[in-house]
């Protein structure tokens, strides 16, 4: 009997042991704050970003509707400080309005990356949605955003590796002049596999701004700069590890690199 139970905890022991080694990366922690955007519209970033209202955005005629984006050179001065001579740094401002009050919405997301290149055909309308990939494990996403006082709530939503997009609450934009605002990354939200390739990032899908029913929506501006995540960059090494590449399975499998022939 004694022996049974001990052969029953070694195995437990055992289990424990081999799921810790599968997601080893998961308890190594290697923190890097990585800029997503910095909406400066340099060469570094190859995304354009769109704004898009809920049903009663105003729209006057097909020349003059809202939402309006614009990259404007403005910037929060706890990051950059405030002499702007010498400096080419601009922020993403969206100009809003509303024909009514109630439960409007106001989407801004990423267009014009490189999978929209690739999948976006000619007969498409309009700028095509593009979603950003995040680097390593993402911990927390932060972007600084100015408010004007008003009832407005920010949102952010990512995307993880099985195509299941996740709302994270950024708070309220109910104060005065530039605030970072923060947001962190559930442990819920799946970034590793126990398969190969472990890696399973996320990718930024868009920022939602909801207005009160109580707010005046006539008239508005919220302008954001700086999209950042905080994320753990660290992966384990091991011998093989270009086998879990796709690049390097196509290599292998097309007959390029094998050095044999096929039956």
């Amino acid at each position: 009997m004694k022996q049974n139970s001990f052969r029953a905890v070694c195995l437990v022991f055992m289990a424990l042991v081999l799921v810790a080694s599968a997601f080893s990366d998961d308890s190594t922690i290697q923190l890097e704050s990585k800029i997503l955007d910095s909406f400066d519209q340099d060469e570094e970033t190859p995304y354009q970003w769109n704004a898009m209202g809920s049903k009663f955005a105003t729209k006057n005629d097909d020349d003059d509707k809202y939402p309006k984006l614009s990259y404007v050179a403005t910037w929060p001065s706890a990051v950059f400080g405030s002499n702007r001579e010498g400096k080419d740094l601009k922020s993403l401002g969206i100009w809003a309005k509303f024909d009514r009050r109630g439960y409007n919405w106001l989407d801004i997301y990423p267009t014009g990356g490189p999978d929209a290149q690739e999948s976006g055909s000619a007969e498409e309308e309009g700028p095509v949605p593009s979603e950003i990939p995040i680097p390593g494990r993402a911990q927390i996403l932060d972007v600084w955003v100015w408010g004007s006082n008003m009832n407005l709530n920010l949102e952010a939503y990512v995307r993880d590796y099985r195509g299941m997009v996740y709302r994270l609450p950024m708070g309220s934009l109910n104060y005065t002049g530039w605030r970072n605002l923060r947001a962190a990354i559930p442990g819920t939200i799946s970034q590793s596999k126990r398969q190969l390739p472990r890696y399973a990032g996320l990718t930024f899908v868009k920022f939602r701004i909801w207005t009160s029913p109580i707010e005046r929506v006539d008239n508005f501006y919220v302008y954001f700069d700086q999209l950042k995540i905080l994320t753990d960059t660290f992966e384990t090494h091991y011998d093989g590890e270009e086998l879990q590449y796709p690049e390097r399975i196509k290599e292998l499998w097309s007959g390029e690199d094998s050095g044999s022939g096929t039956n």
